[in-house]
């Protein structure tokens, strides 16, 4: 909870660090293995050899991953002051009130009609989107789509790894929602990033439900949306996002606010990523900048009401301690 307030609180006053609104440790992945792995993601290959490859760097982040949870964990446990150790690490694994800051000189930058500094370059190298060929519609999904994806893997998921297999489980996460991010095109990779998005699918899929949930809850706090609608959403055949696009999150703020979501865009290597279009069949594509900020609500009400939830659990695990000790 420490950690998710320091995140939120210097990431909205400092910013996107060097553009990018993503966790550092990603920051990190992407400086040490970026280059690499577009050294290894060659033209022409086959497809094979091209998953083969991105599973041979998987395995290496994931075992540098462990070894820096480990290290962690052994400072932790050998010094006094764990718990501030353990509360800087979570730090960087989380990103929250840099991606609000972002979408704040966004929100400007279109209701205003002008271009602020910082603004679009946040959003292309938080999203790995090429926007000079994009319209303000298509930038405003983007952008919505950065804060839905970003509760989920900056936020939810992380924690969610910590809590069950503590600062390991919370790197090696890490590690791969990383990679995806990087390599893994929303899930529309020509074979290298398809391991990645695979592992990180594996880990990811429950923390990306209960991020639905919570942003369908917000809905219910949030002006002109439906928390009913995004529950529907959910349950729905149609309209809905793919765990590479968005999954959940995506498609219950879709439904919720009753726009379209997604939609096709050109990655930063200048690959075409065919994302499909999330959301109510009739809904509009046309966002404009209230429904970006209509997502930036929801997606804080989301934050406050899994901030809420982790309370709640830490008052009931006390309790039931505290229960242990009786003698009946």
């Amino acid at each position: 909870m420490l950690a998710l307030l320091i995140v939120t609180l210097l990431g909205m006053i400092r910013g996107a660090l060097g553009g990018m609104a993503t966790p550092f440790y990603w920051h990190l992945i992407d400086l040490s293995f970026g280059g690499l792995g577009d050294r290894m993601d060659k033209k022409g290959r086959l497809r094979g050899d091209l998953i083969f490859r991105g599973f041979i760097l998987c395995t290496l982040v994931l075992c540098i991953s462990f070894l820096i949870g480990r290290l962690m964990s052994v400072l932790a446990f050998h010094y006094p002051h764990w718990s501030a150790i353990e509360i800087l690490t979570l730090c960087i694994l989380l990103t929250s009130g840099s991606v609000l800051a972002t979408l704040g000189q966004l929100y400007r930058a279109l209701n205003e009609k002008k271009v602020t500094p910082g603004a679009y370059y946040s959003i292309a190298r938080s999203t790995r989107t090429d926007l000079s060929k994009s319209d303000d519609f298509s930038i405003t999904r983007i952008g919505m789509g950065l804060a839905l994806k970003s509760f989920d893997k900056g936020v939810v998921a992380p924690i969610f790894w910590y809590l069950i297999a503590g600062v390991h489980g919370a790197f090696i996460y890490a590690g791969l929602a990383a990679l995806s991010w990087r390599f893994g095109k929303d899930g529309h990779s020509r074979g290298f990033g398809e391991a990645a998005i695979a592992l990180e699918k594996l880990m990811g899929f429950v923390p990306n439900l209960l991020s639905g949930v919570f942003i369908a809850l917000a809905g219910l706090m949030t002006p002109t949306a439906g928390m009913t609608r995004a529950f529907l959403g959910l349950f729905s055949f149609k309209g809905r996002a793919s765990y590479g696009e968005g999954g959940a999150p995506m498609t219950a703020a879709a439904h919720a606010l009753n726009v379209s979501l997604g939609g096709p865009r050109q990655d930063l290597d200048g690959s075409s990523i065919k994302s499909g279009w999330v959301g109510p069949a009739k809904a509009t594509a046309q966002l404009s900048a209230k429904h970006l900020h209509r997502v930036v609500y929801i997606s804080f009400m989301a934050h406050l009401l899994f901030l809420a939830s982790l309370s709640g659990a830490m008052l009931v695990a006390k309790s039931e301690l505290n229960f242990d000790f009786l003698p009946f």
